[in-house]
């Protein structure tokens, strides 16, 4: 069998860092699924596709030209869309809110869902999402929900963005993760919430190490490393 870990939770909780991480400690394979409806609201902002024009979407989706490239030494995966790199474009504000409004289609998360699945491959893949463990990859034996303040993952976005250079205001941040936290918790199709059988953990009071170490702790009670 081959040892799946999940992560899911709501933005700026941490999830990209720590599955990256977790997945390089380990030397497993990475699947950043918000990275793949990123890319989605991206392709079809660029070829005009309208985001309430669902078959549209799922079409885009279906058809996305995307590869995943490793970084180089302690540097984050290079994202490719149609042959050019767009790691920074998927990261911003404007289309993680993108991304919210396409998730939230049911063709678009059904052209995905297949895709998402193929990238359970030996030795392991860590799943990092907002239902990789209640849809994706539900028979997956280590399931966590990583969450925090919501004024807590603003001011996490807030320094992110700034150490890029990026001038932001905090209020304008909060408001977007608030607005994209009611939004994926509220949709109709796979909304966001723990799963049934996985294990919250709250990261608000908790470094980047204290919680990869943690979770690779549970991976090693339950035999998977």
């Amino acid at each position: 069998m081959i040892p799946v870990i999940t992560l899911d939770g709501p933005g700026g909780a941490g999830k990209g860092t720590i599955s990256q991480i977790i997945a390089g400690r380990l030397g497993w394979h990475l699947l950043d699924s918000g990275a793949l409806y990123r890319l989605t609201a991206l392709a079809a902002e660029r070829h005009g596709v309208a985001f309430d024009d669902e078959a549209a979407l799922a079409d885009v989706a279906r058809q996305l030209d995307v590869a995943f490239l490793p970084g180089e030494e302690n540097e984050p995966v290079r994202v490719m869309l149609e042959g050019e790199e767009v790691s920074k474009e998927i990261r911003t504000e404007s289309c993680g809110n993108n991304a919210s409004k396409v998730a939230a289609l049911n063709a678009v998360r059904d052209a995905l869902l297949q895709r998402q699945r193929d990238f359970k491959q030996a030795p392991g893949v860590v799943a990092d999402g907002r239902d990789m463990g209640t849809v994706v990859f539900t028979e997956a034996p280590l399931k966590i929900y990583l969450t925090a303040s919501a004024e807590e993952r603003a001011n996490r976005r807030v320094k992110q963005l700034q150490d890029k250079g990026i001038d932001v205001k905090f209020q304008a941040i909060l408001s977007e993760i608030q607005t994209r936290d009611e939004r994926d918790m509220n949709r109709a199709v796979a909304p966001l919430k723990p799963a049934d059988d996985g294990i919250t953990l709250d990261t608000t009071d908790m470094s980047i190490p204290e919680v990869v170490n943690h979770i690779i702790d549970l991976a090693r009670e339950r035999s998977l490393v």
